[in-house]
């Protein structure tokens, strides 16, 4: 912020502070870095949910990895893209991954976006795809892609998780997700990441899964909770 804005330092953790006690900003987990919170609601028309799902699915993604070991990391629809928007990589001494919050996923190719694309509403897919043929990139327009997002949306849906495109690298690893649903729409994905060499399939369908899809609804519950003004129950 300091580099972006050119205001000092001491101004910026003022600012900070003055944002926390109105309660639109909060410090993040081992206070590193702030957050926005759901009061944002308060603020714009526009609010589009995404502080809403990060303030309400954080503690559930923490509660995962610490049962589970596995880093976990919640995303929401941003363009035609999936945006991190909660990471536990760093409580995880197992992650594949060294990415952080703010790091932009194919809906294509990886397991957070297929778990969006293969739940959201019919109308809202198509739009999707129509952004997505009109893009450079080769990860989220592939050849055929309709024909592609169709074998995604009904491989998700009978399997009931979506899995990253085994393609991609790094091959020794491997995400699951599951969407976050709010009234009827999905407000984001929560998914696990994980070395294929430690996790078989009855591991990932008994252990992973279900525990992804009971944090999925807690954080419903959750965001149901902020929406009338009460508070985020805590695991």
């Amino acid at each position: 912020m300091h580099r972006r804005t050119g205001l000092p330092k001491p101004t910026i953790m003022r600012l900070l502070g003055t944002l926390i006690v109105a309660g639109l900003v909060m410090k993040g987990s081992r206070g590193l870095g702030y957050h926005v919170t759901s009061d944002v609601l308060s603020l714009s028309a526009g609010y589009h949910g995404g502080p809403l799902v990060a303030e309400a699915g954080r503690p559930w993604a923490a509660d995962l990895t610490r049962r589970l070991r596995w880093p976990a990391a919640i995303a929401v629809l941003d363009g035609a893209r999936m945006a991190i928007s909660v990471s536990t990589i760093a409580d995880s001494a197992v992650s594949p991954f060294h990415s952080t919050v703010g790091s932009h996923l194919s809906l294509v190719t990886r397991a957070l976006g297929r778990a969006y694309i293969g739940w959201c509403p019919d109308t809202e897919r198509r739009i999707l795809v129509r952004m997505l043929a009109a893009s450079a990139d080769p990860e989220s327009n592939p050849p055929s892609l309709e024909r592609t997002i169709r074998g995604i949306v009904g491989s998700v849906r009978q399997q009931g998780y979506a899995l990253r495109d085994p393609r991609v690298e790094p091959r020794s690893s491997d995400t699951v997700a599951v969407p976050i649903l709010l009234g009827g729409a999905v407000a984001g994905t929560i998914g696990l990441s994980y070395f294929r060499s430690a996790v078989n399939h009855r591991a990932l369908t008994e252990e992973l899964v279900p525990a992804l899809k009971e944090a999925s609804r807690e954080i419903t519950v959750s965001m149901e909770r902020l929406q009338r003004g009460a508070g985020v129950a805590a695991p």
